[in-house]
């Protein structure tokens, strides 16, 4: 084993030792979302500016992108990343890959988890496959379903949960069908993101959220309306408050993590942090 392989695996070792969940709730409707950021919000900036933007604003977290700020092939620029996150006391509270389970993509889900560990991540943020669930086949849908098995297994091992994406165009487009596959891999530590659908009013995405909430994790945080236009997230705060009254009422820590906001504008992460703040503690 070289150095770098030792310093490595004793990183790992003391990561999932250390990596623990919030503490827990008071008593019901204690406010339970801890404030982040995810850094693909920023992608064309560097870690270190975007941990110190989130710090500046006032958040608690931030879930480090496999795309540009941490890709999973290169060490260094991962822990270049943690060091950021590190220095503005920020928490690592997830790792978001592009994995999605495809035929044959289960070979490089280790030097995922391995990113992941070396962040002091808890959790991997996973992709259901690339259909959605009226277009895939039954073949496809197991597939995708034994490939996020498998993954789960690799990341148990690396004291890890997964969190499936909520998302169009993958088998997690409905509820429905994101409780079916839920049930189908079967796996304990795999949860599911939530975020409004696209185009859903406010009452819709509350049914849906209402019938999700005891597998969701986390939520990404955006004002979207209509389409993918992007508002400030104060002209959605009655959608949001109620979200977090329905998170808040369930009483299980979980991450709030904003997303995309106007006009990649980092000039607008402070007030969007602190719409968030706001609505994460309505009662």
């Amino acid at each position: 084993m070289t150095g770098r392989e030792s310093r490595d695996r004793a990183e790992r070792e003391r990561d999932a030792a250390d990596r623990t969940p919030h503490s827990p709730p008071a008593g019901p409707g204690t406010p339970v979302a801890r404030p982040g950021i995810c850094s693909v919000t920023f992608r064309r900036l560097p870690a270190a500016e975007v941990a110190r933007l989130a710090a500046d604003a006032g958040l608690e977290a931030v879930e480090w992108g496999a795309d540009v700020h941490a890709p999973p092939r290169d060490p260094d620029t991962v822990r270049a990343a943690r060091e950021a996150s590190d220095r503005h006391g920020l928490i690592c509270c997830s790792y978001g890959s592009y994995f999605r389970a495809a035929p044959g993509e289960t070979a490089g889900f280790p030097g995922i988890a391995r990113a992941a560990a070396l962040l002091g991540a808890p959790r991997v943020r996973v992709w259901a496959g690339g259909a959605g669930s009226d277009a895939a086949t039954p073949q496809e849908r197991s597939g995708t379903a034994d490939g996020l098995r498998e993954a789960a297994r690799i990341a148990a091992d690396h004291g890890l949960e997964l969190a499936l994406e909520f998302h169009g165009g993958t088998l997690t487009d409905t509820v429905a069908s994101t409780v079916r596959l839920l049930d189908e891999v079967g796996a304990d530590n795999l949860r599911t993101y939530w975020q409004p659908p696209q185009n859903a009013p406010a009452e819709e995405a509350l049914a849906g959220l209402r019938a999700l909430v005891e597998r969701v994790g986390a939520v990404h945080v955006f004002s979207w309306w209509p389409g993918n236009h992007r508002l400030p997230l104060a002209d959605r705060a009655d959608l949001w408050s109620e979200v977090f009254d329905l998170l808040n009422a369930r009483g299980v820590p979980l991450d709030a993590l904003l997303e995309f906001v106007p006009g990649d504008d980092p000039a607008v992460l402070a007030r969007e942090a602190g719409t968030l703040r706001r609505v994460a503690a309505h009662r």
